[in-house]
């Protein structure tokens, strides 16, 4: 694919991913199980929690996207686009859930995958080693982050935690592999940063 095509696909995902046109090609891990009733309270706190989840996959969208689009090395670029179909399957789980607890994806999304493409794309000019450690250290952050939420959703919101710890171990699938193509570690200023980013995002995204 040369560089005209990657655009034009690359530009069609953007679209795709913050208008919400998104399709799954694996079941919803929370297709069988039985909605429970949940009060006002936990259903809005499930929703903040699962809004919070799915601009990570937005996130996730474009920083694929973009550090594929740079990547040096075909295995590279090819473990990466497995990465982000994967991805894509998050996102449209979080968003059903979402629809299913009556709430909506975060009115910043636009912003969201602007800003991820922008950190995506300084990690792959980076070098391909470079990149890939971009990836361990992120799917490392987000595998606590969705620990946390396993914690934190409502014991009976039975739907959310199956998508959720469904994504958790996709996650960690996704760092091991980047990990056995060589990544490098980031510096530990960098960790930290990329650590305060998230939590900023995180906490912003839970009501907008």
């Amino acid at each position: 694919m040369d560089k005209l095509d990657q655009f034009i696909v690359s530009l069609d995902g953007a679209l795709r991913t913050v208008t919400g046109i998104t399709a799954a090609g694996r079941f919803n891990p929370a297709r069988n199980i039985a909605e429970t009733e949940m009060d006002t309270t936990e259903r809005r706190h499930s929703a903040g929690l699962m809004r919070v989840n799915h601009v990570g996959e937005v996130c996730a969208q474009a920083l694929y996207a973009s550090q594929g689009w740079f990547a040096k090395e075909p295995a590279v670029q090819q473990q990466l686009e497995r990465s982000k179909h994967e991805e894509e399957d998050h996102l449209a789980w979080t968003a059903e859930r979402l629809r299913e607890l009556d709430s909506r994806p975060s009115l910043l999304n636009p912003l969201w995958y602007v800003g991820a493409f922008t950190i995506g794309m300084v990690a792959a000019r980076l070098g391909d080693a470079q990149s890939l450690g971009f990836v361990v250290e992120t799917e490392r952050q987000v595998e606590a982050h969705l620990n946390s939420h396993l914690d934190r959703l409502p014991a009976r919101d039975a739907k959310s935690r199956a998508i959720v710890e469904q994504m958790r171990q996709d996650e960690v699938a996704h760092g091991s592999a980047a990990s056995a193509l060589g990544a490098t570690d980031l510096p530990t200023p960098v960790r930290a940063l990329m650590k305060g980013m998230a939590k900023i995002m995180t906490s912003t995204a839970y009501y907008l």
